[in-house]
């Protein structure tokens, strides 16, 4: 019985590390197309939830790149 616990455990973790990168793919395409509807107010804190609730994610620093050229075109 402990190992079947276990193992769904270690399937649960696995799962929800994938969602997470999943969102982040997400906000990232979402807060492009606020960019793009000229909404940058709601594309920049999109971008910061990305950086702060996804820091290890693949979209981190391509979220940061949009969100410093946000920011020097205000």
């Amino acid at each position: 019985m402990r190992k079947i616990a276990q193992v769904v455990m270690i399937v649960a973790f696995a799962a929800l590390s994938g969602c997470s990168e999943n969102n982040a793919s997400q906000l990232f395409e979402t807060a492009k197309f606020e960019e793009l509807q000229n909404n940058k107010e709601h594309a920049v804190q999109l971008y910061e939830e990305i950086i702060t609730k996804h820091p290890q994610s693949e979209f981190t620093d391509k979220a940061k790149e949009r969100l410093a050229v946000l920011k020097a075109n205000k």
